[in-house]
């Protein structure tokens, strides 16, 4: 996701929540979980579009590219 995100020049932030530890990792999963219960990443947001996992059409129809 992220070499996709690169290579179409897309804005974007993220979070490597594997490198967090303590509270960081604990508030940052709490997080993920309001939009994938399962917390498996890439957890993908954007606007109002969860995107779960590396999916490339559904990346490229929410982003528009």
């Amino acid at each position: 996701a992220k070499k996709f995100m690169g290579e179409h020049a897309v804005a974007h932030e993220f979070t490597d929540v594997d490198l967090l530890s303590g509270d960081a990792r604990k508030t940052t999963m709490d997080e993920v979980r309001k939009y994938n219960p399962g917390c498996s990443f890439p957890t993908i947001l954007v606007g109002d579009t969860v995107i779960i996992g590396f999916n490339e059409k559904a990346l490229r129809e929410a982003l528009g590219v």
